[in-house]
C-alpha cells in the first residue's frame, strides 16, 4: 500500500505544477491537474457521442496521460527544443512497484502512440481542453490566444474532435450564462 500511497501523492502534486506554456502566451494559468480534469471531462462527453469507443479506456487514458509530469514537470514547446525529457524512464519509475503498474504504463504508452480509436480521441480531448482555455481567453479580449488557436485546431485528428472544436469556436465562452435568462425587475423595489 505504501507504493500506492506514493502514486497518490505523485498524482496530487500535479495540482501544484503549472502548465508552462501560459508564460509564453502572456495570459492565463492552469495546473497540470486542472488541465487533466478538463481533458477527462471532454473524454467522457466523447464517450457518450462515440458508440464504438471503450469509454473506460478512453477516460482512464486521459486521466493518466500527464502523470509522468509529476517527475518531469511540464515542458512547453520552447523548452522541449533544449531539454530532453525521459518520459519512458519517468513512467517506469512511477509504475515499477505497483500491482497495476503495467496497466498504467500501457495507458500512457497507448496515448503517446496515438494509434487506437481511444488514443486518437484522448489526444483530441487533450487539445480540446487547451482550445477551450484559449477560446475563453480570446473571448474576454486577449489577442495572443488567436495566434495559438490555429495550431491547436490543426492537431485534431477525429471527426468528433473537429466537430466539437468547430462548435467551441462558434460559441461564446459565456453563452451558457445567459441561456433562458429573463431580466425581471425586483418586485420588492
Amino acid at each position: 500500500m505504501r507504493n500506492i500511497a506514493n502514486l497518490l501523492f505523485k498524482a496530487k502534486i500535479l495540482k501544484d505544477i503549472p502548465r508552462s506554456g501560459y508564460h509564453f502566451l502572456g495570459v492565463g494559468k492552469e495546473s497540470v491537474a486542472e488541465h487533466s480534469f478538463g481533458t477527462v471531462f471532454i473524454a467522457y462527453v466523447m464517450s457518450q457521442l462515440e458508440p464504438d469507443v471503450d469509454a473506460l479506456r478512453l477516460i482512464s487514458m486521459c486521466l493518466v496521460h500527464d502523470l509522468p509530469e509529476a517527475k518531469t514537470g511540464d515542458l512547453n514547446y520552447v523548452q522541449k527544443k533544449y531539454v530532453t525529457v525521459h518520459e519512458k524512464k519517468a513512467v517506469a519509475d512511477i509504475t515499477r512497484s505497483l500491482p497495476f503498474g503495467s496497466d498504467l504504463a500501457d495507458l500512457i504508452h497507448e496515448f503517446n502512440e496515438g494509434r487506437s480509436l481511444e488514443a486518437k480521441l484522448a489526444r483530441d480531448a487533450d487539445q480540446l481542453a487547451f482550445i477551450l482555455e484559449l477560446k475563453a481567453l480570446a473571448d474576454i479580449g486577449y489577442n495572443p490566444p488567436n495566434k495559438w488557436l490555429p495550431f491547436a485546431l490543426k492537431r485534431l485528428e477525429t471527426k468528433i474532435g473537429k466537430d466539437l472544436a468547430q462548435s467551441i469556436m462558434e460559441t461564446a465562452w459565456d453563452a451558457w450564462w445567459f441561456e433562458n435568462h429573463v431580466d425581471r425587475p425586483d418586485k420588492n423595489n
